[in-house]
């Protein structure tokens, strides 16, 4: 039952993800990959700002130093995720299956996945498993059958990702004071990142670092958890 519940959960982001992918698969056939190449991209490494950032440094022919440099940048906040998630695994995510856990770690699969209050193997696996069929089946659809289908139609799948976490954020935060709060510091601090002159420079991947931990240490110093017996002495 609880795998069943995980596949269902995981839908709406296979959706998004079919999506978005099916525009990287065009982007890598365009960029001299296959769609074998494509495919297997998509399915050892499950992120998408870092396939696109990596997918533009193969392009420009950059060195291995450059492209693992930009990955570990872009991809650091999954840490920071697993490591919030690793409190909420329950006893039957030990092993092996911790690994498989930190693999599939996305902004989206975090995001609903946190919201349980204890997560097991079996709701996780299902949860990844449909993110991970869309992620890879969009990339490849895209890379053999992308020309067939309208530029305008291409460009508007990229905005498909944006859509399914604002639908997954959203709930939560009406549902939630203190997780609105979180969501909009964290909006102000990457329009700061953004706009702000001497702020501009800094990477992306550092960027959504800086309003993750920024963000969730307000929220964690001005909402603090009380925990049972804590005050027991």
């Amino acid at each position: 039952m609880e795998f069943a519940r995980g596949l269902r959960d995981g839908i709406p982001i296979c959706l998004g993800y079919f999506a978005v992918s099916f525009a990287f698969g065009i982007l890598t056939v365009e960029n001299g990959l296959t769609p074998v190449e494509a495919t297997l991209i998509s399915l050892f490494n499950l992120t998408s700002a870092g396939q696109f950032a990596g997918l533009t440094i193969i392009a420009s022919m950059g060195s291995y130093l450059e492209l693992a440099l930009s990955q570990f940048i872009i991809n650091l906040r999954y840490m920071l995720m697993s490591i919030s998630l690793s409190q909420k695994l329950d006893e039957s995510v030990t092993g092996i299956w911790r690994f498989v856990v930190g693999f599939a770690v996305t902004d989206e699969i975090y995001a609903m996945a946190i919201s349980n209050d204890r997560i097991g193997r079996s709701y996780f696996l299902g949860l990844m498993l449909t993110p991970i069929l869309g992620w890879t089946s969009g990339t490849f659809l895209g890379a053999v059958l992308g020309n067939i289908l309208p530029h305008m139609i291409t460009a508007a799948l990229g905005v498909a990702l944006y859509g399914m976490f604002i639908a997954i954020v959203v709930p939560a935060a009406v549902e939630n004071r203190h997780v609105m709060i979180a969501s909009f510091l964290a909006i102000g601090l990457s329009m700061a990142l953004y706009y702000v002159p001497v702020l501009k420079s800094i990477p992306s991947g550092f960027s959504i670092i800086i309003c993750t931990v920024a963000a969730s240490a307000i929220c964690a110093l001005a909402f603090p958890i009380e925990v049972e017996g804590q005050d027991e002495i």
